[in-house]
This record gives structure tokens, C-alpha cells and sequence, in this order.
């Protein structure tokens, strides 16, 4: 008997009237005004105008939707075209089941088609909505502890979670604490996103390599946390499906920052004059250190003046 552990939630709806309200649901949503909320100060803060990251989002957010369920079905198809499974069932995502690489690619096309909208170059909103997107994933895995899924390998340590008898594994029944790898990854969604906007501050990262450091981060702990789990996946070589991915990515995401720093150095600038639709300069890299402070920006050196030039001279929208 296990003197401490991790309780799991009786239930993951509550019912308003006939209306049911679901937890899963409702960590998504939390999670996605999350990513508005920081994403629209950090493109303010950058000269932005405001109120377009939520247009943006408009179009991107049912495209990730959609393509997480995708993914994940497409990943999973035994549980719904399989012998006993029930294709309609594909459709029901309040029972959980998104892909997190599926919703970024996706959803990126989503962005794409509303950034074109607004004429703003896509990887600068993808720089500022980066380590939003990273927060919301930290509280949409809160979802998987109410629903009781994607909980990983038994454990008798302290913090093991406890999942009812009707949520294990058909060969564990009698095992009743897992390791909570919802809590493990959503953790190390935090400190990405503490990372990110660290090094944002630090650095130019501009032309996407916010996006892309974002990503390599994630990966890493989502390649651990990935390797704990023991629901049903694919494998190959030993290594799940989302191992792979993980590995894939993060190889991707890395080169992104690499090609993004030679060809693209410093940060663009997204600031649009306000009898304009458009600016011709979105796409030019600017200094470094014109860009803004070290909580939601790209450098810490905004409001800088440069040598033999003076303060009227300085462009303080940033970029």
C-alpha cells in the first residue's frame, strides 16, 4: 500500500443542466487565450498592431484542431477502424486525443493564410506567439489527468499517479499508480517557455529562430517523457512513433536556427504605419538593439541611441 500518491479526478465532466462541461475542453480553451494573451504583448512590444495575433489565431486555431485530431487518428487507427473499433468515434475529440505535431503543422497553415490577410511576415508571429503556444500545451496536458490517459510505466515513487481500475492497462489491473507524465511534460512546457523568453531577451532571435528554439526544446522533454508512456503507439527500431518525430524535429528545428542566422541576422521589423495596409519593410532585418525589454521582447537594449545620432533620430517603434 502506497502511503502518498497522486489522485486522479473521479470525473473529467460536470454537467450544467444537459449541457456537459468538459475538463478536457476547457484545458484547451484556457490554454489557447493563454497563447493569445502572451503572444499579443510580445507583438505589441515589438511595434506590432493590436489585436492582430487574435485575427491570426482566428484561422490557425481550427486548422490545429483539426490537424491534431488527424494526426493522432491517422496515428492510431486500430482504436477506430480497427477489428473493435467505431470510426465515429474519430470525431468525439472531448475524449482526448491530439497530436501536438499534427496541430503545428496544421495550424500553421492556418496562420499562414491569416498572416497573408494581414500582410505580416508569418515567422515573426511565429516568434511571438512561440512560448504561448509552448504554455498552452503545459495547460491543455492537464486534460489527460482528468481523462486518465497517456500516463506512463508503474512506479511506487510518491508522486505516482493513481488511475482507476477501468483506465489501466488490460495486463496491470492490479497496478494502481503510473508516473504522471502529463505532469512531467507540462513542467517542462513551463521551463521552455521560461527559457525562450530568456533567451528572446538576449538575443536576436528573429526570422522564426524563437519559433525554432521553442521547438527544439520541447522535443527534448517530449522525447523522455514520450519514452515513459506504455498506451498503444507504433513502433520502429525500438522507439515509438513519437520518439522518432521528436528526433526528426528536433534535427529540423535546429537547422531552421542555423540557416534563419546566417541569412536572416537580427529581427525583422513589424511595425506598419497606420495609414498603410502594409509596410515594405516588414521583411528587413533590423539591429538588435532596437528591439524591446527583457519580459515579452527580442533584445534588452530597446530605446538604445546610436553613436552620433540623436534620440529623435532613433526609430522607438522597434521591430
Amino acid at each position: 500500500m502506497h502511503l502518498a500518491y497522486l489522485p486522479s479526478p473521479s470525473t473529467g465532466v460536470l454537467h450544467l443542466g444537459p449541457i456537459p462541461l468538459r475538463a478536457y475542453a476547457f484545458c484547451i480553451i484556457l490554454g489557447v487565450f493563454v497563447a493569445i494573451w502572451l503572444g499579443n504583448r510580445r507583438w505589441v512590444a515589438r511595434g506590432g498592431e493590436q489585436g492582430v495575433i487574435a485575427d491570426v489565431t482566428i484561422w490557425a486555431v481550427p486548422f490545429g484542431l483539426a490537424g491534431g485530431r488527424l494526426y493522432h487518428v491517422v496515428t492510431s487507427p486500430d482504436a477506430y477502424f480497427g477489428e473493435r473499433g467505431e470510426p465515429i468515434r474519430a470525431l468525439y475529440v472531448w475524449e482526448g486525443g491530439l497530436g501536438i505535431w499534427g496541430a503545428i503543422a496544421l495550424g500553421g497553415v492556418g496562420a499562414w493564410i491569416g498572416c497573408r490577410r494581414h500582410r505580416i511576415p508569418l515567422p515573426a508571429f511565429a516568434d511571438a506567439v512561440a512560448p504561448g503556444i509552448v504554455l498552452a500545451q503545459a495547460i491543455g496536458r492537464w486534460g489527460n489527468w482528468f481523462n486518465q490517459e497517456l500516463y506512463g510505466r508503474p512506479t511506487t515513487l510518491p508522486w505516482g499517479l493513481e488511475i482507476d481500475r477501468a483506465h489501466r492497462p488490460s495486463g496491470m489491473l492490479d497496478i494502481a499508480t503510473y508516473h504522471p507524465t502529463f505532469l512531467y511534460e507540462s513542467l517542462w512546457n513551463i521551463g521552455v517557455a521560461a527559457l525562450v523568453l530568456w533567451a528572446a531577451s538576449r538575443f536576436p532571435l528573429g526570422h522564426g529562430r524563437t519559433f525554432a528554439l521553442c521547438v527544439a526544446a520541447y522535443t527534448v522533454g517530449r522525447f523522455w517523457t514520450e519514452y515513459l508512456r506504455i498506451d498503444e503507439s507504433h513502433t520502429f527500431l525500438g522507439l515509438r512513433l513519437n520518439n522518432w518525430t521528436s528526433v526528426l524535429v528536433f534535427l529540423g528545428a535546429v537547422a531552421c536556427l542555423v540557416i534563419s542566422a546566417r541569412r536572416h541576422p537580427g529581427i525583422e521589423d513589424v511595425a506598419r504605419p497606420q495609414d498603410e495596409g502594409t509596410d515594405e519593410r516588414a521583411e528587413e532585418p533590423r539591429p538588435a538593439d532596437a528591439s524591446v525589454g527583457p519580459t515579452f521582447g527580442d533584445s534588452p537594449t530597446r530605446g538604445a541611441v546610436a553613436p552620433g545620432t540623436s534620440g529623435t533620430d532613433h526609430d522607438v517603434r522597434g521591430g
